[in-house]
């Protein structure tokens, strides 16, 4: 009897089903009369020369002629519908090292193979026309198997000429399944991130009256996601049922990824969810998308929920999730998060890319980490790693906020001669405000004369950032000027910029307030009349309290307490207690202030943190108003009086809270500690 010998090349089907049924490490060589037997893995991959009948699919059998027409076939080899059964199937085993083994290799199907590749490899590098492709093919001979086309095809990575190859084969061979060639070409297509010829083989097969199997789609989903194509992959997956596809777990699992990224959040959590119930396997990429989405959606509890749920399920982070998770925590301020997760990062030996540290200075930028903001900064300076103009504003901006002024300095040469970076407007716009909050006029001039002559124009936030350094100065003049200029520019003011003029107003003299009632009336009409009824009518009675009301009611709540704090100070100037006491109870009856007092049976306290200097002695004020009606009230005070301002300053102020407390409380002979 005549026996044919096989091999197992890579895999086709699916990136995870064989093209060939190899023999698994538990079946036996069997020689025929004899009653032992040998384990295939005892063999080396090279003599591993089996006799048994091969079949080449992608998903179903395909019933082949021999190989070798000079080696007849076993009359048992094949059955006519194309299947092999295990019990018709021989074996012999022969000694790698006799010259019968080198003889029989030579005639078996993986000298075949290695010479198939080597044609692949031709095509690859070859013109990329028919002619051309051609002449390689011919050398296959007359005899061209089908599964010779499809391991040719799925060795190529020239989506070009794999094009051609395909044409070729489907003149010689009439396929069994056609669309088993056209599934291996559309995976050379994956390989190439070549999706447009891809969809255009698709489109063919369609026109040919070639149906589509689950094969198919998946390769063109994962060619889609592989180009960031979500919108193609998501249509594509919607089209499956029409053509009696069922996605498989993997298919649906890509689809989290796609329907994510092509923002539709509902279905990839819908998804998510189905995924956990019926434990799928998710890769890597689709958990980083799963955590963007939280993210994006502002529920930075769910990316770390994912996270560990990918933990659990066994499945490793890489860099790009981490990186994504950093970018999450910076989103949601969460700088103590982001520090535990870099940690992770390089305890787990990976090291830092440019995305990690862009993540790292956002977040520590964003909550105002100054120290570590800045450490990441030098770090990368350190490994030759360039920053972008987003990256150095943001670094600005927080300088700016926390009064960082040589470092900011420092940051702004840098990026001016780093060769790459531009300042822009926001740089601009940082830098005067560092200036301003310090109160050093001729630098933030300075900064913006280097604007304009860069060619821009100052914008809204530079211009409020000159009205506080002009304010800051002393300089009222200057203050009304640059109103003028905002208006010269057609800039409407906004809630920020009417609450910088205010608080302009409490630092100016009283002899040069008028000047700048008349730039309020014009940017805020509630606010003009508010501050006219402090500064020029003070005997307006209830007139005052309602027509503040009316300002609450018409600002954002973001300056609401920017806005009461600021006339409350301006009332203590003008020595308006009794007005300032009315604006607090408004404060406190709108809820702009909340929870100043607290009392429990060994203490009653007095939370004075959120508010101006101005607002919190008013508030201490009505305090002691509210301990002396105790007392006359017959109550008992507790054991403990405590005021708390906060032990801290900003950079920018002379003093803190707790200090300017300090020294009131000694000249009212308090007796607080």
């Amino acid at each position: 009897m005549a026996y044919r010998l096989c091999s197992s090349p890579s895999s086709l089907y699916h990136d995870r089903q064989p093209l060939f049924n190899s023999l698994s490490s538990s079946r036996k060589l069997r020689l025929r009369n004899f009653p032992c037997s040998y384990k295939l893995n005892s063999l080396s991959p090279q003599s591993r020369t089996c006799l048994q009948i091969t079949q080449v699919s992608l998903q179903d059998p395909i019933p082949q002629q021999s190989p070798n027409p000079n080696l007849p076939e076993s009359p048992n080899s094949q059955y006519p519908d194309g299947k092999a059964t295990s019990s018709s199937k021989s074996y012999i085993w022969v000694n790698p090292r006799s010259p019968r083994a080198s003889r029989l290799r030579q005639h078996s199907y993986d000298a075949r193979y290695a010479s198939l590749v080597k044609v692949a490899e031709s095509l690859n590098s070859c013109n990329p026309s028919y002619e051309d492709v051609s002449s390689v093919l011919i050398g296959l001979g007359d005899n061209i198997l089908e599964q010779d086309a499809v391991i040719v095809l799925n060795n190529m990575s020239n989506s070009e000429t794999a094009l051609l190859a395909l044409k070729f084969f489907q003149q010689k061979l009439k396929a069994s399944r056609e669309v088993i060639p056209y599934n291996v070409t559309l995976k050379v297509f994956r390989k190439c991130r070549d999706f447009g010829g891809a969809e255009n083989l698709f489109d063919e097969m369609l026109e040919k009256g070639v149906k589509p199997d689950n094969v198919t789609f998946s390769t063109l989903i994962t060619c889609a996601r592989m180009c960031s194509l979500p919108n193609k992959a998501v249509e594509l997956f919607e089209k499956m049922p029409k053509f009696g596809c069922d996605p498989d777990d993997v298919t649906y699992s890509a689809m989290i990824d796609a329907y994510g990224r092509a923002g539709n959040v509902d279905m990839a959590l819908s998804l998510y969810d189905r995924a956990r119930t019926e434990k799928w396997r998710i890769d890597p990429v689709t958990f980083s998308t799963l955590i963007r989405i939280y993210g994006i959606t502002g529920n930075f509890d769910g990316c770390l929920n994912v996270y560990e749920e990918m933990k659990a399920l066994g499945v490793k982070p890489n860099l790009v999730i981490y990186n994504t998770l950093l970018d999450a925590m910076g989103r949601a301020k969460r700088p103590w998060q982001a520090k535990s997760i870099y940690k992770e990062i390089t305890k787990n030996g990976f090291s830092p890319n440019w995305a990690t540290y862009a993540a790292l200075l956002r977040a520590y930028g964003r909550a105002r980490y100054a120290d570590d903001a800045l450490n990441v900064y030098k770090e990368m300076k350190e490994k030759g790693m360039e920053l972008n103009v987003i990256l150095y504003n943001t670094l600005l901006a927080m300088c700016a906020d926390v009064g960082c002024i040589d470092e900011a300095l420092e940051i702004f040469e840098d990026m001016k001669s780093s060769g790459t970076c531009k300042p822009d407007s926001w740089t601009f716009s940082s830098l005067i405000t560092i200036y301003s909050c310090s109160g050093k006029v001729s630098e933030a001039e300075g900064m913006l004369n280097e604007m304009l002559e860069t060619g821009f124009e100052p914008n809204i936030f530079i211009l409020t950032s000159l009205i506080q350094c002009y304010g800051k100065a002393n300089c009222t003049d200057d203050v009304v000027r640059t109103f003028d200029r905002l208006q010269e520019l057609g800039i409407t003011p906004d809630d920020r910029f009417c609450g910088c003029l205010l608080n302009v107003m409490t630092q100016t003299p009283k002899e040069e307030l008028g000047k700048l009632i008349g730039c309020i009336e014009k940017a805020n009409a509630k606010l003009g009349p508010v501050v006219k009824l402090l500064v020029e009518d003070q005997n307006s009675g209830g007139d005052f309290k309602r027509k503040a009301s009316e300002l609450f009611d018409s600002i954002g709540a973001d300056v609401k307490k920017a806005y009461c704090n600021c006339l409350i100070d301006l009332c203590v100037n003008l020595n308006l207690l009794e007005k300032a006491c009315e604006l607090l109870d408004l404060g406190l009856t709108l809820r702009i202030y909340t929870d100043i007092q607290s009392r429990s049976p060994t203490q009653w306290s007095l939370h004075l943190k959120s508010l101006s200097l101005g607002a919190a002695l008013t508030a201490l004020h009505v305090w002691m108003n509210d301990l002396s009606k105790a007392l006359q009230n017959g109550e008992e005070l507790p054991s403990l009086l405590g005021i708390n301002t906060g032990h801290g300053k900003h950079k920018y102020s002379e003093k803190g809270l707790s200090g300017v407390f300090e020294s009131h409380l000694k000249e009212l002979n308090a007796p607080f500690h």
